[in-house]
């Protein structure tokens, strides 16, 4: 599937389209996306600026290619909690502690993605839609885990489920940001608030076996 943010009709995998996304996460690793200078970036990546215009509409699209480089990590950490062996307490907390540690690595991409999607609508869909094709998976995962007596009934699984991606997001928001709580103490709260929702347990118990 082509990248959504790539704009050429043809090809794909280019080394220029490479260079000029190198070149803007050298960038942002050492300021804001609001100080990027295309021309500048462009002139790193040795192309034209009407070349980054050629596979980019403006730099907030740039920054949402970016993140598409590690949708791989983003759907290992998903399948950490749906499809890993182990006690939901283990599977819940090796899916945070992997999300948290992708964000924290690439706390720089997060922070630019964060001021693209609230200036432009098209790469907030983009996020949004990325979020969005987990839904299912971890819907289909409170079926099986309420039809196997490892979850209580409760809310609909697409609700519960989009609800809590949501609730990640927001996590993720702040701890890229900062705020009062430190990344330990975020991911404990975020623990507890998935093994209350899914599991109806605490973060010290595990529910009966069926």
């Amino acid at each position: 599937m082509r990248p959504a943010t790539d704009r050429r009709p043809v090809q794909r995998g280019d080394l220029r389209r490479d260079a000029i996304l190198d070149a803007l996460d050298r960038w942002l690793r050492q300021s804001g996306l609001e100080t990027v200078n295309i021309a500048e970036v462009a002139h790193q990546a040795g192309v034209t600026r009407s070349a980054f215009y050629f596979y980019f509409e403006n730099k907030a699209a740039a920054v949402a290619a970016l993140m598409e480089r590690i949708l791989d990590e983003t759907y290992a950490v998903n399948r950490s909690l749906t499809s890993a062996a182990g006690s939901p307490r283990a599977r819940v907390h090796a899916m945070l502690a992997g999300l948290f540690d992708m964000c924290e690595r690439h706390r720089h991409l997060f922070q630019a993605m964060l001021e693209a999607r609230g200036s432009s609508p098209a790469v907030r869909s983009i996020w949004d839609d990325a979020r969005e094709s987990f839904v299912d998976s971890i819907a289909e995962l409170i079926r099986t885990e309420r039809s196997t007596g490892l979850a209580p009934d409760g809310v609909d699984a697409h609700v519960l489920a989009s609800v809590l991606l949501e609730f990640n997001d927001r996590m993720l928001e702040r701890l890229t940001l900062g705020g009062p709580l430190a990344a330990g103490q975020l991911r404990q709260g975020a623990a507890a608030v998935w093994l209350s929702s899914v599991y109806g347990i605490t973060e010290s118990e595990e529910r009966p076996q069926p």
